[in-house]
């Protein structure tokens, strides 16, 4: 039986069961004897049904145990860097100190955290090679646009108006193209050449006096690494643009190679990605905006500046020997880009996690993720086409497109009938330039016993994809939910419960 297979009859939803008395009730009972909550947390005005607490209880426990998460399998989620995250920087982030502060505390008796947001951001500012890091935006997608908005104030007060043209490579994450368009960008798609990057000689036919900003990653989605990427920045340099680097797989260089260096302009991180953040579920999500010196002003406000007391000591905390406070007085800042200063419990978690690596444990995470996806592809290989058959970065993608045409199965039904088995299906159908693509991250925390559980797992799909295509194709059948119409989910969603029966 898998991980994700229902090993019991599923329960009836529990606002469709119960019975008139069948609440214990004895909180309501409880309150002339002691009053020991809040009259404001008692609803009696809700129209909840009648149940026992032990079958709450019971509900809600097994709807947790239908949910899949990094805590209970494999998720090589390409792109996505679905790795594991240490529960100490969870703890980190709820000390009293940090979890307790409102937002609107003065300066100067917020220090601690002002501290943290600081050191950040130096740190930061280091790794990756930028003057200069804003913790305001709240995610990478809101930290390319929060990007965009500035290289558009810049060539604003440059006089440059007719900068109006962002290049984004069609091995690009979606959010790319769609933050260009949303400031009113034109985007220019830049095919990849036969080695799945971008050739010095097909971006400089699109450049020109009307180039604004070209956006990349490196390594890109196929798991490449960009290697012209200093003459790309250069071509783009030399016409006025800016360079803009997705941080998305900047756990794959994180320690080893710097943007700055790289020739980017402008980059964001996510943290969720590369710095122990939650990622996916919901939640609030954090995206450190970077710049070059000359963009620096332009940077999202408040930022947090440190003030010398005439303490430091070189061998202290960079935070040591200042006094910190939230600088609002920025006249050529693109202003805040959401309300207060960051989301800050992610700022605790993140430098937790530099903290605990340090320097060497930093690039030794980057080593890591290559090595697992580079041994990854090669297991893969021996029964799936992996187009770029060269050593890759964090990633790699596969393509089913000869078993498609052999048996019928396609990327979908593979991913599909990896459910069943226990884990997460990868990226399918991304990046669009590989037919029938799977781009499968496995990052730096899994175990090698996993790896090989896991190209088992594919092998044996594989196999039984050539001997008995349709019992792939009608994957998953060990879940709660089987198969589903997704063209049909996604174009006519039907968000509204009616009661059974």
């Amino acid at each position: 039986m898998s991980q994700l297979s229902a090993d019991r009859p599923a329960p009836a939803l529990i606002f469709e069961t119960g019975a008139p008395g069948r609440a214990t009730h004895y909180v309501e009972r409880s309150r002339p004897h002691g009053e020991f909550l809040p009259p404001e947390l008692l609803r009696s005005e809700l129209p909840l049904p009648d149940n026992s607490e032990l079958d709450v209880v019971r509900h809600f426990t097994q709807l947790s145990h239908r949910t899949f998460g990094i805590d209970l399998g494999f998720y090589p989620l390409g792109s996505c860097t679905m790795k594991y995250n240490p529960r100490v920087n969870d703890a980190m982030a709820n000390l009293p100190g940090f979890r307790d502060l409102h937002p609107y505390t003065p300066d100067d008796i917020a220090q601690g955290s002002l501290a943290v947001m600081y050191e950040l951001e130096r740190s930061l500012s280091s790794i990756f090679g930028m003057a200069a890091f804003s913790l305001n935006p709240s995610a990478g997608a809101h930290a390319e646009l929060a990007a965009l908005l500035v290289a558009k104030k810049y060539f604003k007060d440059r006089g440059e108006s007719k900068r109006t043209k962002v290049i984004v490579p069609d091995t690009a994450h979606g959010p790319n193209p769609a933050s260009a368009a949303m400031c009113g960008f034109k985007v220019i798609s830049l095919p990849s050449d036969a080695r799945g990057r971008v050739s010095v000689e097909e971006i400089e036919k699109v450049l020109g006096d009307d180039t604004a900003v070209c956006m990349m990653t490196n390594p890109n989605t196929l798991g490449l690494f960009e290697d012209h990427i200093a003459e790309i920045a250069a071509a783009v340099h030399r016409v006025g643009g800016l360079m803009y680097y997705d941080g998305a797989n900047a756990n794959a260089i994180m320690g080893n190679v710097r943007p700055g260096d790289m020739g980017f302009d402008l980059m964001h991180l996510n943290t969720h990605k590369t710095f122990t953040i939650p990622h996916g579920g919901g939640g609030a999500g954090h995206g450190p905006l970077g710049v070059a010196a000359h963009l620096v002003e332009y940077l999202p406000s408040p930022v947090v500046r440190a003030i010398p007391d005439g303490k430091s000591d070189l061998r202290r905390a960079p935070s040591d020997g200042m006094r910190f406070e939230l600088d609002f007085d920025r006249p050529k800042s693109i202003g805040p880009m959401r309300s207060f200063w960051s989301n800050f419990a992610h700022a605790v978690r993140a430098l937790s996690y530099l903290y605990a690596n340090g320097a060497e444990g930093l690039k030794s995470v980057s080593q890591l993720a290559v090595l697992n996806a580079n041994y990854l592809r090669v297991g893969v290989s021996e029964f799936l086409a992996t187009p770029y058959p060269e050593i890759c970065r964090h990633e790699f993608v596969a393509s089913a497109q000869e078993l498609k045409k052999a048996t019928g199965v396609r990327a979908l039904d593979i991913a599909k009938a990896l459910l069943d088995r226990g884990f997460m299906a990868p990226t399918v159908y991304f990046p669009l330039i590989v037919p029938e693509c799977l781009m499968m991250e496995p990052t730096e925390t899994e175990s090698k016993e996993t790896l090989d559980l896991f190209i088992e797992a594919l092998r044996e799909i594989v196999e039984t994809a050539k001997r008995d295509p349709q019992s792939v194709m009608a994957a998953p059948v060990n879940t709660v939910v089987g198969r589903i119409d997704e063209t049909r989910a996604a174009r006519q969603p039907d968000l509204r419960w009616r009661q059974s029966g």
